[in-house]
């Protein structure tokens, strides 16, 4: 909650980003103080209206109050028009509908929804909806928070723009989410399996003596980066989790997959690999 003073200071900051002054008198100014009650995202919400006002246009009191009575979003952060209006962003984004994202994120925007809870629901959008088909659209989403964290409003929302912007254009996939999904079921009904012993840790001699690590092989060492070894409990039977669906950077993703699975197979028909590697 802001006291006059700061609420004073965020509309002076507001005029210098429009480079005008708003159109009131000094006592509907204080009123307009009074009203936001210590709500700064009111205040500049408030201010907005104002601020689209022809020039020269100067409101008293009384005028204040009819402008804001006239153009009061019909919005309430708290009811059925707050999941409505998320919903309509969150679904326009995942349609690849630019335009209308940025339609509904300044709807809540102008009806003094949390600025923070739109950036936290955009990071979920990268994660669920784009995922590995654009690794950057998720740093995309945090920077846009981490902005809007440092400069605030008004000056952070354009980068909750423009991670919406962003997200809207960017390819879709939700192998990740449905590989993940995928993982936990099956983690529930196995979960008492251990890792193959050439993938134990192995801090003692006993643990040595016992067969930790043995035969395990360091990747990157060798000739292809790929050792073709076996990561799964040995009690379990391979299980492919994450599909990518060849879209944006999964595309790549999927070629590397497909060329692994087959040298796979192709060192298990030759005997070149064992469970360990080997």
């Amino acid at each position: 909650r802001l006291d006059d003073a700061a609420l004073d200071q965020l509309l002076s900051r507001a005029e210098a980003h429009m480079d005008r002054t708003l159109p009131l008198t000094a006592d509907a100014r204080q009123a307009m103080l009074a009203l936001a009650d210590g709500d700064g995202r009111y205040l500049l919400t408030m201010s907005e209206v104002l601020f689209d006002l022809p020039l020269g246009e100067r409101l008293d009191v009384q005028g204040l109050a009819g402008v804001l009575q006239r153009r009061a979003p019909a919005y309430d952060k708290s009811r059925e028009e707050h999941y409505n209006l998320i919903s309509a962003l969150h679904k326009s984004v995942r349609g690849s509908d630019p335009d209308a994202a940025l339609y509904w994120l300044a709807r809540m925007l102008n009806g003094g929804e949390d600025p923070l809870y739109l950036a936290r629901r955009i990071v979920r959008m990268a994660v669920e909806d784009i995922g590995e088909a654009d690794p950057l659209s998720i740093l995309v989403a945090n920077a846009a928070k981490d902005t809007y964290d440092f400069l605030g409003s008004p000056e952070g929302e354009l980068a909750l723009a423009q991670a919406v912007v962003h997200l809207a254009t960017a390819p879709k996939s939700v192998g990740v989410y449905e590989a993940f999904k995928a993982a936990k079921k099956a983690a529930y009904e196995t979960g008492s399996l251990m890792p193959p012993a050439h993938i134990r840790n192995a801090p003692t001699k006993l643990m040595k003596s016992l067969g930790y690590g043995k035969g395990y092989q360091y990747d990157p060492d060798t000739p292809e980066g790929f050792s073709g070894a076996n990561f799964f409990p040995d009690e379990m039977e391979r299980r492919t989790f994450y599909k990518p669906k060849g879209e944006g950077h999964e595309e790549k993703v999927k070629l590397r997959l497909e060329r692994w699975a087959a040298m796979r197979a192709r060192m298990a028909v030759d005997g070149a690999v064992d469970a360990a590697g080997d």
